[in-house]
């Protein structure tokens, strides 16, 4: 068994755009968003605020949680960032 991995979620601002993704190495896909190096939805939509992660003990737990996650509709998503991070603070700013 791996390392695991992080499922995470990006925004733009506070109730702005939602991104879901999977990662084994938070802290580097992180950067990687706000330097703006990934192509596609967060470079598009500038989602570079980290505003939830949790941790999963398999890879293979992590993808199908991100699975899950992305047809959830948009007000369960919100909930789940605003159950522990109300004022949707980037996160990554504390320290990973």
């Amino acid at each position: 068994m791996g390392k695991g991995g992080w499922i995470y979620i990006l925004t733009n601002r506070k109730n702005g755009a939602i991104y879901i993704g999977v990662t084994s190495d938070l802290r580097r896909r992180v950067g990687e968003h706000r330097d703006k190096q990934l192509p596609g939805f967060t470079k598009r939509y500038g989602c570079d605020r980290l505003v939830w992660s949790d941790h999963f003990d398999s890879i293979e737990d992590t993808i199908a949680a991100e699975k899950r996650m992305k047809k959830w509709n948009r007000a369960w998503k919100v909930r789940l960032i605003e159950e522990s991070n109300p004022d949707w603070d980037d996160l990554s700013r504390f320290g990973l």
